[in-house]
């Protein structure tokens, strides 16, 4: 069965994206590697490996993408045996990809499906930013000083009335 990245299903990388208990997105390793065609788990680690190196690069803490876990993994008929394995964010599948075989048609596009939704998370974290200061400027309740926020200086209040008779 071939993985491809399609517009209409489900891809592969959100078939097996896991949801932990505190609504945090994550992959298994395992099944990551499985799904970027890498049939030993050892040579992904040492992909795993690189990402790691680039992560701590781009200044940011790898234990806070690459997070250590016992998984329960089938051993024979039915029969589960508990095993090392990661939990990957979206940044350490991003970084995986980059430095995974490129000869493999899989990896071209889990780089194209991370890197547009790594974009598309961007892009809702500056709209919510946004949308919270404009609902911030007006909701009164936001302004109470019981609650502790800051009310908006005379040059936000001139750029909203201006915006509001350009409407």
């Amino acid at each position: 069965m071939k993985n491809k990245l399609s517009k209409s299903n489900k891809t592969i990388f959100e078939q097996i994206k896991q949801t932990d208990e505190n609504g945090n997105e994550f992959w298994n390793s395992r099944k990551f590697a499985k799904a970027i065609e890498y049939t030993d788990y050892r040579n992904f680690l040492k992909v795993v490996d690189k990402a790691i190196i680039a992560c701590k690069k781009s200044g940011y803490k790898p234990n806070y993408h690459i997070v250590e876990f016992n998984d329960m993994i089938e051993v024979g008929k039915g029969a589960k045996r508990p095993t090392k394995s990661l939990k990957l964010s979206r940044y350490a599948c991003y970084l995986i990809v980059q430095n995974a075989d490129p000869s493999k048609e899989i990896v071209a596009q889990g780089q194209t499906y991370f890197a547009v939704q790594t974009r598309l998370q961007e892009i809702r974290k500056i709209f919510l930013v946004n949308y919270s200061k404009i609902e911030r400027r007006l909701d009164p309740h936001f302004y109470s000083p019981k609650l502790n926020y800051q009310k908006p200086d005379q040059k936000d209040l001139r750029l909203l009335s201006l915006q509001e008779t350009k409407d």
